[in-house]
């Protein structure tokens, strides 16, 4: 029987090679964007667009930081109209943010750029290996708790706030 915590080390190395290869992708495609942002602050506006308004304290949890990091990133993307601050509906201690729609824009064309790079480097891959890459990759994502592009571009999972059910 397999130990379920135990992970291939050759499984492992490969992810993080093409983790490299992503992150590449990310850092440039930020350039696309031309808002001269920071990957984290781009995260958080890509947590934004796919789940919606979060509340401050949700937001930072969602980027793994604490909520005075999640507020200085907030506090940049603000000065730089791509993000509005509320209070929050039934609890005005509480501040909501939320993209803009120039945001939302900045956060259409880097993605859009990203995709684009991707695909270059997907159609350089052998056409077979495709669909298991894509089943496995869905999967890791999902194991992840990430949003599928698609559901934010749609309009899909728009509500979903930390510790909703999804």
């Amino acid at each position: 029987m397999t130990d379920p915590d135990h992970v291939d080390a050759d499984l492992a190395e490969a992810f993080l090679t093409a983790s490299r290869v992503l992150v590449a992708i990310a850092v440039r495609s930020l350039d696309a964007g031309a808002a001269d942002i920071s990957l984290p602050q781009h995260r958080a506006m890509v947590l934004l667009a796919g789940r919606g308004p979060q509340r401050m304290v949700d937001l930072a949890e969602l980027l793994g930081v604490n909520s005075s990091t999640a507020t200085r990133h907030c506090d940049r993307l603000q000065r730089r109209g791509l993000v509005q601050r509320d209070p929050a509906a039934g609890d005005r201690r509480a501040v909501q943010v939320s993209l803009t729609p120039a945001g939302r824009q900045l956060v259409e064309r880097v993605t859009d750029a990203r995709r684009r790079e991707i695909n270059r480097i997907l159609s350089a891959m052998p056409a077979h290996s495709r669909p298991k890459l894509l089943l496995a990759l869905r999967d890791f994502a999902g194991a992840a708790g990430e949003v599928p592009d698609q559901h934010w571009t749609l309009g899909w999972g728009t509500e979903r706030r930390v510790g909703a059910a999804p």
